[in-house]
């Protein structure tokens, strides 16, 4: 499935002008490398210097040469343009310039060319994070040398000199990767899907072509794991081109993972009992059931259940933060959809919840949310631009009754968490699950949730 090898790639960098356009986490190591190897690096973003701050003092000490401001994308005429995985990829000034003969791709699909080992990636609107770190945990229980990155927030490309082929990559792909990539990965998993990223793709029916790529690209001895209890990942079956597996907990598969509700099932094997996972909630289960169909035959079954039974899980997807005056606090901020929300915090609370909710608007349907929250919640604090979007969805549903829940509006986090802590009781848990993106207030779903432990723990 390779087809560059590491010097021809470096060799070809030599002399030939490199745009990286976005200065984020994904780029700024490419600058050294790529000027290590001889390339002219410019960098383009439309923050002004003082906005970009230590990366920009970082970059023009390298020498690098950097466009800024607002027309950042205007003349894009160098030979190699390398676009952030944010930035839409039908962009004009991107189509101008592959018009003019530029190569506009990717760290990403740059690392799937390059890389001599075995890649595992996951992609899914929701539980992709938590099930791409199950898996490479599941791969360093066995010994593993693991490359662990993505949009997990980590790039891999820099470090691609100390890849050996006997070790395994775990990569975490978003829609806004998987667009333009041409190259599926070795083992290729899709969580599940619903409606997201609507404000940047154009529909939905892109939305879910881009999801198409993690698989469409592979060949017959590659692996694919669908979640057969979505209809929309389900219906991807016919298209793989590789190994089938599937995962579910309405019926068994021909070939995959299984719960019966009480226990977990490989290939028909019984490996372990739900009640033996750490990490609580039904959609935990599911995302331990994918990485067991794509680890199956990789790791041992025992050092699969050692992981179920030790891992925590992630920073920032139901993390407890704290307990005070009887009220437990979590942090849910990677739930930047509704479908994240449903599955995340309301599925593991009981009827005693306050949910801090709301942010930037994605053009998604939030209507999925209200049934959900008038079945759990007893306050919910709004926020944010899709707060009167949320508010519509729990008034419109059937089971809402005037109070129930009570509905409170706040101006930012700090007014939130003290609404939440006057309206929650001992016994009670208070959630920061938005079911939106951060992007109004913060630059990521990370920094939202750091703030919010910040307030909790100052409470």
């Amino acid at each position: 499935m390779r087809t560059l090898d590491k010097e021809r790639f470096y060799k070809s960098l030599e002399g030939r002008r490199v745009a990286l356009c976005g200065i984020g986490r994904s780029h700024m190591p490419l600058a050294e490398l790529f000027q290590r190897h001889g390339a002219k690096v410019s960098a383009r973003d439309k923050r002004s210097f003082s906005q970009l701050g230590e990366n920009g003092e970082k970059l023009r000490a390298l020498g690098v040469e950097l466009i800024l401001g607002e027309h950042y994308l205007d003349s894009l005429t160098e030979d190699v343009i390398f676009r952030t995985p944010g930035m839409p990829w039908h962009l004009p000034q991107l189509a101008e310039a592959r018009k003019r003969g530029g190569v506009v791709t990717s760290e990403m699909e740059v690392f799937f060319q390059l890389c001599p080992c075995k890649i595992f990636a996951v992609t899914g609107s929701d539980g992709k994070t938590t099930t791409t770190t199950i898996l490479a945990e599941f791969l360093r229980a066995q010994g593993k040398n693991v490359h662990l990155g993505g949009n997990i927030g980590k790039p891999l490309l820099p470090e691609i000199e100390t890849v050996g082929p006997e070790d395994a990559a775990v990569v975490e792909l978003s829609s806004f990767q998987l667009i333009s990539m041409r190259q599926s990965p070795d083992v290729a998993v899709v969580t599940n899907l619903a409606p997201n990223h609507l404000d940047v793709h154009k529909d939905m029916a892109e939305y879910v072509d881009a999801k198409k790529n993690i698989f469409l690209h592979q060949n017959a001895f590659s692996r694919t794991v669908l979640n057969l209890d979505n209809d929309i990942t389900a219906g991807f079956a016919p298209e793989v081109r590789g190994g089938l597996w599937g995962f579910s907990r309405r019926e068994r598969p021909c070939q995959g993972v299984w719960c019966d509700g009480k226990s977990i099932y490989a290939q028909g094997e019984k490996l372990l009992d739900v009640s033996e996972i750490k990490l609580p909630g039904w959609h935990n289960v599911e995302n331990y059931m994918a990485a067991i169909a794509a680890a199956w035959g990789e790791v041992d079954p025992e050092n699969m259940r050692r992981v179920a039974r030790s891992f925590g899980g992630v920073e920032h997807r139901m993390e407890f933060v704290r307990e005070l005056n009887g009220v437990r606090y979590f942090n849910d901020s990677i739930a930047s959809s509704p479908s994240r929300t449903i599955s995340g915090t309301l599925a593991c609370c009981g009827q005693n919840l306050v949910l801090l909710c709301g942010g930037y608007d994605k053009h998604i349907p939030y209507e999925p949310l209200g049934p959900a929250i008038c079945a759990k919640v007893k306050a919910l604090v709004l926020m944010g631009a899709t707060g009167p979007k949320i508010e519509a969805a729990v008034r419109a549903s059937e089971n809402y009754r005037e109070g129930a829940p009570v509905i409170l509006h706040a101006q930012n986090m700090e007014e939130a968490v003290a609404l939440a802590q006057k309206a929650a009781g001992p016994g009670d848990v208070v959630s920061l699950s938005p079911a939106s993106a951060s992007f109004d207030r913060y630059p990521n779903f990370e920094a939202r949730g750091r703030h919010f432990k910040e307030l909790v723990n100052k409470l």
